[in-house]
C-alpha cells in the first residue's frame, strides 16, 4: 500500500492503524502548530533527516515510561543525594532544543533542523512544548524538551553537559509528572538508555486508550483526524 501524501492546505492524517510495518504513516504536509497538535493527539509524530520531506510516524507498538515506574539505580540515588539539584522548566526553550541538536549532531547526527527548531518554538509559544533542565550545584547538567498535552508527555530529545545530566533531569521530571497524574511519557522509539530507566513496550490499543483519556480534557480544542 502506498504511503499517504499529505496536502499542505488541509490538515488531516490517515488512520494511525494504516501505518507501514516500520511505523511510517505519511509524507509531506507542514509543521504548523495546528498540524503538530493534531498529530500528537493521535499518536503521530514527525521524524526525518534535514533536507528530506517531512515523514510522519505512528509505530504499532509504543515504547513508553510510566512516571511511577521510572527506574533509579542505587548508585544514581546516592549521587543525586550528594549534590544540590534544581529542576527548571521553560528557562529558555530555544536554548534547550538547540543544545539537544548540537549534542546529537556532534555524536551521531540529528533530525533537529532549523525547520524543526522553528516549529517546536512556535509550539512552545502556544503552550504545548516544554523544556526541562537540571542544574547541579549551580551548573547546568542536562535536560530535554518535549510536547505536553493534557496528561500526556511526548519526549523529543535530551542532552547532557555533565555525566548523567539527562538521566537526572528525566528522573526528577517523572516524579513531577506522577504527582500531576500524567499517564505516560512517550519515548517514541526504543533505546537501551530509556529501557534502563523503566521504558517498555505497550500495544497500540492500550496506548491509544491512554492517549484518548489523557488528551480528552486538554485546554485547547483540537479536531479529530479524517479517518480517510
Amino acid at each position: 500500500m502506498p504511503i499517504c501524501r499529505l496536502n499542505e492546505n488541509k490538515i488531516y492524517f490517515p488512520k494511525p492503524t494504516s501505518a507501514r510495518w516500520d511505523g511510517l504513516l505519511a509524507v509531506g504536509g507542514d509543521l504548523s502548530v495546528e498540524r503538530l497538535l493534531y498529530a500528537y493527539t493521535h499518536g503521530i509524530f514527525p521524524w526525518y533527516n534535514p533536507g528530506e520531506e517531512i515523514l510522519w510516524w505512528c509505530p504499532a507498538r509504543r515504547f513508553v515510561i510510566f512516571p511511577k515506574e521510572i527506574h533509579v539505580s542505587r548508585s544514581m540515588k546516592k549521587y543525586m543525594k550528594k549534590h544540590e539539584l534544581k529542576l527548571i522548566q521553560n528557562r529558555d526553550f530555544a536554548d534547550t532544543m538547540h543544545r539537544c541538536r548540537m549534542k546529537r549532531e556532534f555524536n551521531e547526527g540529528t533530525w533537529i533542523s532549523d525547520e524543526m527548531e522553528e516549529a517546536y518554538y512556535r509550539l512552545h509559544k502556544a503552550g504545548c512544548a516544554v523544556s526541562v533542565e537540571i542544574w547541579e550545584d549551580g551548573e547546568l547538567a542536562g535536560g530535554f524538551y518535549g510536547v505536553s498535552i493534557g496528561q500526556c508527555f511526548f519526549g523529543e530529545s535530551m542532552f547532557s553537559e555533565k555525566p548523567n545530566g539527562s538521566k537526572m533531569a528525566l528522573i526528577s521530571y517523572a516524579h513531577i509528572l506522577e504527582q500531576e497524574k500524567f499517564l505516560f511519557i512517550d519515548c517514541q522509539f526504543h533505546t537501551e538508555h530509556l529501557e534502563s530507566m523503566g521504558g517498555r513496550y505497550i500495544s497500540w490499543d492500550y496506548y491509544n486508550k491512554l492517549l484518548k483519556k489523557g488528551t480528552r480534557h486538554a485546554g485547547r480544542s483540537i479536531s479529530g483526524f479524517s479517518g480517510q
